[in-house]
């Protein structure tokens, strides 16, 4: 299990240049690049840019892990659920050749206020998950369901939705929110997911509320052998944070 960072927040106005030198100097071994940020890294990019950014990170310390999209399948609205079909396959296409392990999606919601049953909801995410992953599948790498949303980040709500999708190509980003927390443990509903675990997402490593210690132990147990990715805010002294972090990665148990 190894440190990794996600561009979201604090390497959001960063290049790629930045992002593996600040990684490799702070002992950040992995990134997952989101979407719509200043590295640039999004499905227009023509081939030779794509090569580019493969061999900038095949040479560097830092691996890219993955592709953080916003790709989601809730719509009531079946043209848009097919219009981020489509664009999920265009991000498979940019990971397999960037090199990354996977491209992250979202559930973003359930539609009851609209009148649409909650297993309704979970039934189309599934459905059009099973047809991402075959992309996935075809093109070598992974589709990860964010564990996120209105409503849809309540795990047995995942659990739902992955049993339906039954598509080995298709797994979990585990999102470190506060639903994981049952009297005090994330046990109950990490046993839950477990079976389709392929990513994790890290925050606040110092919030008292959330027990990482406990987390790190389960995934260690899992034999979970992937990058838990810290999810943080922006911070003026951006080398200081990650060191720190790091170090309380460590001190947590999860090296």
């Amino acid at each position: 299990m190894e440190l990794g960072l996600v561009t979201y927040q604090l390497a959001k106005s960063w290049d790629l240049e930045t992002i593996i030198e600040r990684c490799a100097q702070t002992g950040f071994t992995a990134v997952e690049l989101r979407t719509e940020h200043a590295h640039g890294v999004e499905i227009e990019m023509p081939k030779a840019k794509r090569q580019e950014v493969r061999a900038r990170f095949a040479d560097s310390p830092v691996r890219l892990v993955g592709l953080g999209t916003t790709c989601e399948y809730h719509s009531t609205d079946p043209a848009e659920v097919r219009a981020h079909i489509e664009r999920t396959r265009r991000w498979v296409e940019l990971a397999a050749d960037v090199g990354a392990m996977g491209v992250k999606v979202r559930p973003n919601g359930l539609q009851e206020d609209k009148g649409v049953p909650v297993e309704a909801t979970l039934s189309q995410i599934a459905r059009a998950l099973a047809e991402c992953g075959d992309a996935a599948r075809d093109a070598g790498v992974e589709i990860w369901l964010e564990v996120h949303g209105r409503g849809t980040a309540h795990p047995p709500h995942i659990r739902r939705i992955m049993e339906e999708c039954n598509h080995p190509a298709v797994g979990v980003c585990w999102n470190s929110n506060p639903q994981d927390v049952v009297d005090g443990s994330v046990a109950r509903y990490f046993e839950l997911l477990r079976p389709w675990l392929r990513s994790c997402h890290i925050n606040e490593l110092w919030n008292p509320d959330y027990p990482y210690r406990e987390l790190f132990a389960l995934l260690k147990q899992t034999g979970y052998d992937r990058f838990t990715l810290a999810e943080i805010p922006e911070s003026p002294e951006p080398i200081r944070l990650m060191r720190y972090y790091a170090a309380l990665w460590r001190a947590l148990g999860a090296a």
